[in-house]
């Protein structure tokens, strides 16, 4: 009978730490999905929707980049030092000098 009741104990010890597990993972989600919701909203109130298709586009090829650009653009925001949306002119230069450089490479045929 003394092994079952460890059995029990320690099956009710797991199911603790596995419900306090699923908490945990469950705030994290919700935090995350918060900081991505104000993230969005920042960048809503920064760019117009042009430069935000571009900066979407970019995304498909180069997630870092526009991860950093949107960063960049974010705390740029906050300091109070951006005082106008950014266009979609402004934001093709933002890119061009952020955006790794192309290698061209020439096949030559003899």
């Amino acid at each position: 009978m003394a092994g079952d009741e460890e059995l029990e104990a320690l099956r009710r010890r797991k199911l603790f730490e596995l419900q306090k597990q699923a908490e945990a993972e469950q705030r994290n989600r919700e935090s995350e999905s918060q900081m991505l919701a104000q993230k969005e909203l920042i960048l809503r109130q920064i760019l117009t929707p042009e430069a935000k298709e571009r900066l979407g586009t970019v995304r498909l090829a180069y997630p870092d980049v526009a991860e950093n650009v949107e960063g960049q653009l974010i705390m740029l925001a906050q300091s109070g030092r951006l005082q106008e949306k950014i266009d979609d002119s402004q934001m093709r230069l933002i890119l061009s000098k952020i955006m790794p450089t192309r290698r061209e490479i020439n096949i030559e045929r003899r």
